[in-house]
């Protein structure tokens, strides 16, 4: 079995291929996108268990790109990464469904905790809604 499936997203490839490295080292699969527009098609085509994504892009920043991950699926676990954090910015986020906001350069131990956290909710939320559906179908036949 495969670790957690995570997407990272920012504009700056070299943090981008290192983080991914760093990660695909302690066993997790992971795929990248250079901005707001290859992470929305690529959430479109897969399942994640996390999604770091960049604040400030050029294009889709990173709360645009949060609410457009978010209409495609709701319980995606979006964490944001900036290194020119505000508090308007993080409130924004965390409104809009954001997991957390951490500021560059995030330490490691720090990310794969993040990860381990997007990874439980995620769960927690899938068996939420499986259970919203067999009582609806109970419900439904009367059982």
């Amino acid at each position: 079995m495969s670790g957690p499936k995570v997407l990272l997203v920012d504009d700056e490839q070299d943090f981008v291929e290192t983080l991914a490295e760093r990660m695909e080292v302690r066993g997790y699969t992971v795929e990248t996108a250079g901005d707001g527009n290859e992470a929305i098609a690529k959430a479109a085509d897969g399942e994640f268990d996390a999604v770091f994504l960049d604040l400030a892009m050029p294009g889709l920043d990173g709360i645009e790109t949060l609410k457009r991950l978010k209409a495609i699926d709701p319980e995606l676990q979006v964490i944001l990464l900036t290194g020119q954090a505000t508090v308007r910015k993080g409130i924004e986020a965390m409104k809009l469904g954001a997991l957390d906001l951490l500021e560059k350069p995030a330490d490691i131990k720090q990310l794969m905790a993040k990860i381990e956290e997007a990874t439980n909710n995620k769960a927690v939320l899938n068996e939420e809604r499986v259970m919203e559906e067999l009582d609806e179908i109970v419900r439904k036949r009367g059982w």
